[in-house]
């Protein structure tokens, strides 16, 4: 049975984490962390490792005038890959900044991130988002071994409540994520103008047609924080 138990950060921060090693663990673990099911979910993923300093001053507003402000109002739940870096970082920042208190889920694989004073398991191990309130650690050792996993923590958090995916920049693995949550049925909003695959995705490239499904990807503006709120809010207000 799925256990949880607490990370503790500097500073004083504290998050809870639970350990799932099958998919069907997953309703039990959500449970165990104090997370009810049926309510909005957004799933944010995209660039991590990847973006250098000028990328994450640039993206930050998109975070903080975009993405919060509409999370905390509709009482949704976030999810994301869980590591201090990347998208996961800055929405981690703009979630404390603004004091909001929705739950920030990271679904990581156990095998590449490093837990508050542990050791790392790898060369280049993560470390997690002190900003994140929950924690889903996952079998596997590689780099997007936890994708399907974090499309399946938003199906079972959101039951039948809308979702919708956040695409901000974006690498190889990115792809797979985006793959992940249109073959679960959820929307995906592209933000053109982040960068690498959340651009390529938006401009409809060779590869990107081969992946996009009719009426389930659309693109918004990277500079436009109040058009991404928008159509965001549109999903998670519609029928789930």
């Amino acid at each position: 049975m799925t256990t949880p138990f607490p990370l503790h950060f500097a500073g004083g921060r504290t998050a809870m984490a639970v350990h799932v090693d099958q998919p069907g663990e997953l309703p039990a673990a959500l449970t165990s962390l104090g997370l009810q099911a049926s309510q909005p979910v957004v799933v944010l993923v995209g660039g991590a490792g990847g973006l250098d300093p000028a990328d994450l001053d640039r993206l930050r507003p998109l975070f903080e005038s975009g993405l919060v402000p509409v999370i905390k109002h509709l009482r949704a739940a976030a999810i994301d890959g869980g590591t201090w870096s990347g998208v996961m970082r800055l929405l981690g920042e703009a979630r404390s900044s603004a004091r909001s208190d929705f739950p920030l889920i990271g679904v990581a694989a156990a095998g590449t991130v490093t837990l508050p004073g542990g050791q790392p398991p790898r060369d280049d191990a993560a470390p997690l988002d002190p900003d994140h309130t929950h924690f889903v650690l996952v079998p596997g050792d590689e780099w997007g071994a936890e994708a399907h996993w974090i499309a399946q923590v938003a199906t079972d958090l959101a039951g039948i409540r809308p979702s919708a995916t956040v695409l901000v920049n974006g690498g190889e693995i990115a792809y797979s994520d985006v793959e992940r949550s249109l073959d679960a049925g959820r929307p995906v909003l592209t933000v053109a103008g982040s960068g690498r695959t959340a651009d390529q995705l938006a401009a409809a490239d060779e590869r990107a047609v081969a992946l996009v499904k009719p009426g389930l990807v659309q693109a918004v503006p990277a500079d436009d924080q109040g058009r991404l709120a928008s159509v965001l809010s549109a999903i998670l207000t519609g029928p789930g």
